[in-house]
């Protein structure tokens, strides 16, 4: 006979009279449980009665919790909700990764409501076990449906980072990292994006020993023992994305040489013949920009002077030589080459950067020939500059506020912060011998606040000083001072934000990375 709602308030009653004497009492217990069978107006009240009287009845704990999830998968979202609203009383110390994995896999529901229920729910419990919760919850990332997986994941990484001190803890923390290593053995694009969001942000791994073991991470996903197939566009996006996030991590003690050696053995070489992930990239500029920001915190290099030229090989490509003269002594090209200032500024500046460590190698390792090419390619190079910067200059004279935030403008600023950068470290390979003491900042960086630079000189990059602020630009010396200059035709990027994420990594699995198989699995509660 089907329970009534007289009969569960009868039987509460029971149990609500008996306090002490409650284990007595487990047929009473067991008409609640029954509840889950009656009606809509039962079951709401089952909902609220069965958690309730549940630390009272051990030997029943697996049938009163197996009828509150019937309730969670009851087809009233009214139910489901309060049935859900419940469960965290469940969470028992020896109930607790159940009652998280529970949640976990109730994360696929399509209300927002129920949705939000859920992750509330989730956080309640986090405060009674935070070790005991995540195991639940990455037990469904490894094991579980991948609607279930992929809402998981974000869940740890918008949460994870709200809860106070005294939830994380060091042993939450390091057990948080210990499970993300192993679900990184089988991850999308985007599920290693969110992931390394998830560890970065752990107060544990703050440390430098903290940061490189980050960086020993993304060396593994990044694969760096085997060699790029630039064809590949899935390959191109997972070393793309590896290097973004390894990018952050790097400083004066946490080095890039992995990555910088890698860009220079397999990504240089292959720089025309990448296949971009996404259409409207600009393949070849991005690689050269992770490049030059990695360059300056490069270590000790094993094969420095090979990669150095590579680089230095790569850099050529880019700085074209001057037009052939005609009988007039005018140009005899058709046009004049294009100078693609963005290219440069990335690979002189990683050049610049390489070459601090082996600073004779344009004095010893380059052959006199060679060495005379990339002086005349420096000269030419350096005279658009002067051209362009000055053109800029002019342009963006008297110019301020919103005049300065058209899309033009904007560019124009862009453009005379690189030709600037160019300048300056032109400047420093033309000394003899070259010298790698000025810096700059990329064009696409921040610049350093005047609070950080106040017992500097003035940066090297604004208005393209070079140094002191009153310093005049050197003049270079003349193939022939007869010569009529043109100045060449300028070519710099419109793209002036900083990096995206561009989504997930595509395709078959790879060492880690790719589609993972779909499963269906049904309830595994």
């Amino acid at each position: 006979m089907a329970v009534t709602i007289e009969d569960l308030y009868r039987n509460y009653g029971i149990l609500a009279d008996a306090k002490d004497n409650l284990s007595q009492h487990k047929d009473a217990y067991q008409v609640i449980l029954d509840g889950v069978k009656g009606g809509a107006k039962e079951k709401r009240l089952a909902a609220q009665f069965i958690p309730k009287f549940f630390s009272s009845f051990p030997e029943l704990a697996d049938a009163a919790i197996n009828a509150q999830l019937d309730l969670c998968e009851d087809e009233d979202v009214s139910i489901r909700r309060q049935a859900i609203k419940e469960l965290p009383r469940f969470a028992t110390v020896d109930n607790i990764f159940r009652v998280a994995d529970i949640l976990t896999q109730l994360l696929q529901t399509d209300d927002t409501a129920e949705f939000n229920q859920v992750n509330a729910a989730l956080l309640s419990i986090f405060k009674l076990d935070a070790k005991g919760t995540l195991g639940g919850l990455f037990s469904q990332i490894i094991q579980g449906e991948d609607v279930v997986r992929e809402r998981a994941i974000k869940f740890l990484s918008s949460k994870l980072k709200t809860l106070p001190e005294d939830v994380m803890s060091k042993e939450v923390e390091e057990f948080v990292f210990a499970e993300t290593k192993k679900v990184m053995e089988d991850v999308t694009g985007e599920e290693f994006v969110l992931l390394m969001r998830v560890v970065s942000g752990l107060r544990v791994l703050q440390s430098v020993n903290g940061r490189q073991q980050l960086v020993e991470l993304v060396v593994d996903q990044a694969d760096l023992e085997q060699a790029l197939n630039p064809a590949d566009p899935d390959a191109v996006d997972r070393l793309l994305q590896c290097t973004r996030q390894a990018l952050p991590l790097f400083s004066k003690n946490v080095h890039s040489t992995r990555f910088v050696t890698y860009f220079c053995e397999h990504v240089l070489p292959n720089l025309s013949t990448l296949t971009s992930p996404v259409a409207e990239l600009d393949i070849q500029l991005e690689v050269l920009k992770l490049l030059a920001e990695m360059s300056p915190f490069c270590g000790d290099m094993e094969k420095l002077e090979a990669n150095l030229s590579i680089m230095f090989t790569k850099l050529l490509e880019f700085m074209p030589l001057p037009p052939e003269e005609g009988e007039n002594g005018e140009s005899s090209a058709n046009e004049e080459p294009k100078l693609q200032f963005s290219y440069v500024e990335c690979l002189i500046f990683s050049f610049h950067q390489l070459g601090k460590k082996l600073p004779d190698f344009l004095v010893d390792k380059v052959d006199a020939e060679r060495l005379k090419d990339f002086k005349i390619r420096l000269q030419y190079f350096a005279r658009g500059l002067q051209v362009y910067i000055r053109q800029l200059r002019v342009a963006l004279q008297g110019k301020t506020g919103d005049a300065l935030k058209t899309d033009e403008n904007k560019i124009k600023v862009v453009a005379l912060k690189i030709t600037n950068n160019i300048n300056v470290l032109i400047k420093d390979l033309f000394h003899n011998p070259p010298s790698y003491k000025s810096t700059v900042t990329l064009s696409w960086k921040p610049v350093q606040k005047p609070e950080a630079v106040a017992a500097k000189r003035l940066s090297s990059e604004e208005m393209g000083s070079g140094g002191s602020a009153k310093k005049q630009i050197a003049p270079l010396p003349r193939r022939d001072a007869r010569q009529i200059y043109n100045p060449p035709s300028g070519k710099y990027s419109a793209s002036i934000g900083n990096f995206e994420q561009r989504g997930g990594f595509r395709g078959g699995r790879g060492r880690g990375f790719g589609a993972r198989g779909s499963r269906s699995r049904g309830r595994v509660y």
